[in-house]
Order: structure tokens, then C-alpha cells, then sequence
């Protein structure tokens, strides 16, 4: 048998695709998956740059695996690799760590390194200056589940004052629109019946693997030529900026055969003060303007929004503008980011500080909302009939599925509803 490899992922539905077609990579080498709790003789951790206490984090995950496999190889890859190789090479029983040019050349590394450096001066770095990252590596989730996440874009050209992620990811860069279709091809085969399409920036879609200096398509040609393509039920856009939300993208979706009615629109401040701060490339305005045209179209219409609180300089008034904003637009729900500094960032030249107290008081509030909204958002809806999909798994004789618009439904498992979408009433 082949050497086995379990993996580990933290952060976005992005990173969940790239392991996964890591995974088929490795398995096409030889290697045997293990589930991560398992021993193994390689272990790989892909991890974000967005979730706090990333190196605390990693390193309470190696001391598991060296607990458990103290002779398995552990690899790092993933944004924090980019942003801190040598933090994480300091690390104790990490033997290797992978950066963002490098992550999908593991297999060969993995042919070439042995357990332990011999002069013990930390784990092998093998990464490169994020402006020499070029070239789009195409990846998609496939497993037992219903649904894939397929990455068509990867990378950020905007420079938001709070975020790592083009230090981590690079330059905005896409898949072509028939690569993406392949890839659909592909997942339909394996049975997937709705897939989420991931990105950086999902909206820039289009800029070339030369790191944005040719534009091939756009992200409304690519959901036209998606929308002909058979094989797959329902498709699903995770997350887009609302100034690359188009209205001819909003009017699309709402007559489409497979795009499902839900968006999930970054809005991170209800303030144009921090917006402004946060180097946002939008107000307020355009982002109720998008809301509204949303729901005149498509009032059923799920829509999720991303905030960040206390953010430097974020003062009672400003958060209650936010607050407000966000009890007045109809979205259904938040998710909600506590602010932490980022070294490299320009936040933290911001002053003043907000004290993490004050900001976790103010994750809680939105947190409380976001609840609100999610249960007026489904009440709208019950007693209408809605189609929903139905997950494999039943948890303790139950199944779960999401109806087009994403409102979750839970009932007694029945085995012929696995995979299938169902005409159900909420």
C-alpha cells in the first residue's frame, strides 16, 4: 500500500476546494487518504489568514499530530505559509511549509524531503515574493455530499486597508470559461447536484493568469455560459463584491434556470466613515440600492452580508450607524468578523484603538440581529412551497437540506430523498 496522507483545512470554501483536488492529487500519486483524526504518514495543513490566532492555532494542531504520529511528516501550506513561512518553520515537528507558488507541487515534495531537518534549524520553506505568484491552479470539492465548491478565480487586486488576502493569494487571476465548464462536466459525472462558485474577488472573474494584465471574459459571460451547460441542478454564487454586482448579473439570476435566488454581498461597515478607512470601493447607498433591486425582482430572495466590528476609530455612533443600516435593509443574515490587527496592514496606523471588550460587545449585538433576521427571513417564507435538496447524511435518524433560497429544512431521514431536490413546503 502507498503512503497515506490526511488532511486538515481552515478558513474559506476556496481553501476546501484546493485540498480536495490536492487530495485527488496525491491519490492519483499513490498516496492512501486517511481521515485526519487517523495516524498517517503525512499530514497537511491547509490554513487562512483571515482566522485569528493563526499560529496559535497551527501549533495546537501539530502538538495532536505529534502526539498521535510523532514519525509523520506534517506540511503547511495555505495563506498563513505565505504570510509567515518562518514563524511556522519554527515550529516544533513541522517539517515542511509550502507557499502560495508552491502548494500544488506537493507531490513532488513530498518524494523529496525526509522527517526531521538534520541541523535542526526548523522546517524546510519552500516560497517565492507573492508578485512572482502567477498562473491559476483550476480546483474543485468532490465528495459524498450534494454540493461542490469549484474555484473559478483566485486573488485580490483591491487593497482593503484590513486585509492579507493579496499578500497571501497574489494577483487577481481566473480560470477560462471552458475550463470552468470542464470542470462542471467533471462534477456531474460524480453525482454533485448544485455547485457554489468560489473566488477571491468572485466578481473580477476574467482577469488572465497573467496576473490581471489581459481581461478574457467577465463574470456575467461566464454565468451565461454556465446557465446552458447540463448536468448540474442549481448553482450557487458564494460571496461578490456589490460594486461588481451588476444589474444585468441581478437580472440574470432572477429569470435563470440554475442560478438559485441567494446572494451573499460583503458589506463590512453600515458607516461611509469606515468604509472610507477600510478603503471599500463603495457607500452605503449602492449597497441598499443593490438590496432593493434584489428583492423588487426576487422578494423571496436569500441575501447574507459580511460585517467587521471595531474597527479602528469605530466609535458608539458609528456602530450604531451600522446597526441601523442593518435592522432597515432586508437581508436575512450577517456574518460577523471581529476586527484584529494584521501585520503589513494599514489599519493599525488608525487611531484610535477600539478595546477588544467594546469589540466583542459588538459581535455579540450583530450576532443577535443576524439570528432576528434569519428567523423573520423564514417565517416570510412558511406555508409556501420551495424546492429543496437533500443531504446524504442523516444525523440521529435525521436529514437536512436547503431549499433554493437557502433556508435550511431538517425531517425524519428517508433514503430516497438522498441527492434529490423535492418540492417541500416550509
Amino acid at each position: 500500500m502507498g503512503k497515506t496522507v490526511a488532511f486538515h483545512t481552515l478558513g474559506c470554501k476556496l481553501n476546501y476546494s484546493e485540498t480536495s483536488t490536492l487530495t485527488r492529487t496525491l491519490e492519483a500519486d499513490g498516496f492512501v487518504k486517511k481521515d485526519f483524526e487517523e495516524e498517517a504518514d503525512v499530514y497537511v495543513i491547509n490554513t487562512c489568514s483571515v482566522t485569528e490566532n493563526a499560529d496559535k492555532e497551527c501549533r495546537m494542531i501539530v502538538r495532536r499530530i505529534q502526539k498521535r504520529a510523532p514519525q509523520a511528516m506534517v506540511v503547511i501550506t495555505g495563506c498563513y505559509a505565505q504570510l509567515k513561512p518562518t514563524e511556522i518553520a519554527q515550529i516544533e515537528g513541522v517539517d515542511l511549509v509550502l507557499g502560495a507558488a508552491e502548494k500544488f507541487n506537493l507531490a513532488s515534495h513530498l518524494k523529496e524531503i525526509t522527517k526531521g531537518p538534520a541541523d535542526g534549524g526548523g522546517a524546510k520553506i519552500c516560497s517565492c515574493d507573492i508578485e512572482e505568484v502567477g498562473g491559476f491552479h483550476s480546483s474543485f470539492s468532490a465528495n459524498d455530499r450534494t454540493r461542490a465548491f469549484l474555484k473559478v478565480q483566485d486573488g485580490c487586486d483591491y487593497n482593503c486597508s484590513f486585509c492579507t488576502i493579496p499578500l497571501a493569494r497574489g494577483h487577481s487571476r481566473s480560470d477560462s470559461i471552458e475550463g470552468v465548464l470542464q470542470n462542471m462536466r467533471e462534477l456531474a459525472t460524480t453525482g454533485t447536484r448544485e455547485i457554489v462558485l468560489t473566488g477571491i474577488n468572485l466578481g473580477d472573474f476574467g482577469k488572465g493568469a497573467d496576473g490581471g494584465k489581459t481581461r478574457n471574459s467577465s463574470f456575467f459571460e461566464l454565468i451565461q455560459a454556465m446557465d446552458e451547460e447540463e448536468g448540474i441542478d442549481r448553482i450557487r454564487i458564494s460571496s461578490i463584491e456589490p460594486n461588481l454586482l451588476t444589474n444585468e448579473i441581478i437580472e440574470f439570476v432572477a429569470q435563470s434556470k440554475r442560478f438559485m435566488p441567494h446572494f451573499h454581498i460583503p458589506l463590512q461597515s453600515g458607516s461611509d466613515k469606515i468604509l472610507g478607512l477600510m478603503r471599500r470601493r463603495y457607500k452605503r447607498d449602492l449597497y441598499e440600492d443593490r438590496v432593493a433591486f434584489i428583492k423588487s425582482l426576487m422578494p423571496h430572495c436569500c441575501i447574507g452580508a459580511d460585517v467587521i466590528v471595531g474597527f479602528p476609530s469605530e466609535n458608539d455612533a458609528d456602530f450604531k450607524e451600522t446597526y441601523e443600516f442593518l435592522h432597515r435593509v432586508d437581508v436575512s443574515y450577517l456574518h460577523v468578523f471581529t476586527y484584529s490587527e494584521r501585520a503589513n496592514t494599514l489599519a493599525p496606523g488608525i487611531k484610535p484603538v477600539v478595546p477588544v471588550h467594546v469589540r466583542n460587545e459588538r459581535n455579540k449585538a450583530l450576532r443577535n440581529l443576524s439570528y432576528q433576521k434569519m428567523q423573520y427571513f423564514t417565517a416570510q417564507h412558511s406555508g409556501s412551497k420551495r424546492k429543496v435538496l437533500f443531504e446524504i447524511a442523516g444525523k440521529s435518524g435525521m436529514m437536512e437540506g436547503f431549499a433554493d433560497n437557502y433556508i435550511k429544512v431538517e425531517t425524519p431521514y428517508r433514503k430516497e430523498w438522498e441527492k434529490q431536490i423535492i418540492d417541500w413546503q416550509l
